[in-house]
């Protein structure tokens, strides 16, 4: 069964979190539900932004999207707290190019409870497509 159908002009699409447990899991799932068919692979929060706009896989500028994640609870605990800290730990010990002040900014408010996981960064960025319908399974 295909991820992506066409039903009254308005293209569906499959996210199984159930398939992935981390961020680079997440990337390879939206890349072979998102960009069949294409050497692209979505490897960063902005590629998976740029793909959302369109053009570059399964689904057009400016088509109308409805995006179903399925496991949506599991993956929203797999990329929670934790996952985050360590994503945003990385980036700190890595050092250039990465605006570690920021990252560490990042990372204080999330320690201190005020900071969005990767799990609310994605839902943030789907979300900020007007023509995608996200629902959470």
């Amino acid at each position: 069964m295909s991820n992506i159908s066409n039903k009254h002009y308005k293209k569906t699409a499959v996210i199984n979190g159930g398939r992935f447990s981390t961020l680079s899991g997440f990337y390879d799932e939206v890349s072979s539900v998102l960009m069949k068919d294409t050497d692209w692979k979505v490897g960063t929060l902005d590629g998976f932004n740029d793909i959302l706009y369109g053009g570059f896989g399964v689904f057009e500028n400016k088509d109308e999207v409805e995006l179903i994640w399925k496991d949506a609870e599991k993956s929203k605990n797999e990329l929670g707290f934790e996952a985050t800290r360590d994503f945003y730990q990385y980036k700190i010990n890595q050092g250039k190019p990465f605006n570690t002040e920021l990252i560490q900014q990042k990372l204080d408010e999330l320690m201190a409870g005020n900071g969005q996981t990767l799990f609310d960064i994605l839902i943030e960025i789907i979300e900020s497509h007007k023509n995608i319908t996200l629902i959470l399974e």
